[in-house]
């Protein structure tokens, strides 16, 4: 894997874990929670901006945001009980297509 695509995994990682947290967080009234989400998000920010100096920057939002979406969706459906209906497991599954269809046939990824 190219150091890009780590950078980029750990910032998805960052960013999913800080989202998940803003719900506790509770308006940021709770110091933890509020902590979790103020370094998660300087964390994914800091390593999307190393994921840019080799992913072009359309390509590495496409897949930061994409794949954040999935993930936070299911977070909400699996451990907040938030439902997901036809529709959204459909546009759930139209951003999965996205995304793989940059990484397994765009050129622009391959920067």
């Amino acid at each position: 894997m190219k150091p890009g695509y780590l950078y980029l995994a750990i910032a998805i990682a960052a960013e999913v874990i800080a989202t998940s947290a803003l719900k506790a967080s509770e308006g940021f009234t709770r110091t933890g929670p509020s902590l979790v989400v103020a370094i998660g998000y300087g964390v994914a920010f800091y390593f999307l901006s190393l994921v840019l100096k080799s992913v072009p920057v359309g390509v590495a939002y496409a897949i930061w945001s994409g794949v954040g979406i999935v993930l936070i969706a299911l977070i909400g459906w699996w451990f907040l009980k938030q439902p997901l209906d036809a529709a959204a497991m459909v546009g759930i599954g139209l951003i999965v297509a996205g995304v793989l269809v940059i990484q397994l046939f765009s050129k622009t990824s391959a920067h």
